[in-house]
């Protein structure tokens, strides 16, 4: 197994941070990346290093976001003290959040073999960049439904069960290529939030679920795989990157329907079948 480059951290960072919150699958794409580099992509230490340096976006979505979370925590804890403080929507916002990042994290943790191992296949990365891009599609269809019928909710009207719903459909993102922000915010758009909404519920449970898998994926760096400085500068590349990412977004999806992204995952899994298919690239 080769030893991971400071250049190889950087293009990885990069990666990450450019498509760990748009729908477009941040894991599918490092997957693809790690096999270019040659990699052995169903590694426990390159898949450890790949999600410990989703820590970078993570951090970056708190700093993006730190008087919202600060705002939703103390929300919370007051809610827990007094009854007035849980009619509140902050309270209800903050349990959105807590719920839904419930599911992938049972789900990950019990699946955890499935999905470092025969999952992390680029087969199944491709077929799954063609199968959500058709849930993505069905969801900004039924959103210009909602919205034509001006029934779509904003962020003052989100609930617990909005986030339950996002956290359930947050499970199929554990399928390198699905991408965990196209599950969440379609999961929102089926629900009825509008796209601005759903997309920063999915950013704030986007911090429990990677921080968590993050941590967890520590005890199997293998330095002689991953050295230290590797690790923090690819950390820093991804913070970087994804704080850009987050900023462009926000402003996008006020303006422009998911869909934009099909045209990107259907291209990028037909290159990924030809690759397979001419032996170019190797499936694990």
């Amino acid at each position: 197994m080769q030893h991971l480059t400071y250049f190889d951290a950087i293009i990885l960072g990069i990666v990450e941070g450019l498509t760990e919150y748009l729908p477009v699958s941040s894991t599918g794409h490092l997957t693809i990346v790690e096999d270019l580099l040659g990699y052995t992509v169903n590694n426990k230490a390159v898949t450890a290093y790949t999600a410990i340096i989703q820590m970078g976006a993570i951090a970056a979505t708190v700093l993006y976001f730190f008087k919202d979370i600060v705002r939703l925590l103390g929300a919370w804890f007051r809610g827990l003290r007094t009854a007035e403080e849980r009619t509140k929507h902050d309270y209800q916002l903050a349990w959105a959040v807590i719920v839904g990042s419930i599911p992938v994290a049972v789900v990950g943790f019990l699946g955890r073999n499935v999905v470092k191992g025969p999952l992390r296949s680029l087969w199944v990365v491709a077929a799954a960049l063609f199968l959500w891009s058709v849930v993505m599609w069905a969801a900004e269809r039924r959103h210009s439904v909602l919205e034509k019928a001006a029934v779509v909710r904003g962020e003052g009207q989100v609930s617990i069960r909005d986030g339950l719903i996002m956290g359930l459909m947050q499970c199929f993102s554990l399928i390198p290529g699905v991408s965990r922000s196209g599950a969440t915010i379609s999961a929102g758009l089926l629900d009825g939030l509008d796209r601005v909404t759903a997309t920063r519920l999915s950013f704030f449970m986007a911090i429990p679920a990677l921080t968590a898998a993050g941590l967890y994926e520590i005890k199997d760096v293998d330095p002689s795989v991953v050295g230290l400085g590797q690790m923090a500068l690819g950390v820093l590349v991804a913070f970087v990157v994804a704080y850009a990412s987050i900023a462009w977004l926000l402003r996008f999806v006020a303006h422009h329907p998911i869909t934009v992204f099909i045209w990107y995952r259907v291209a990028l899994g037909l290159a990924l079948v030809i690759a397979l298919g001419t032996g170019y690239l190797s499936a694990t």
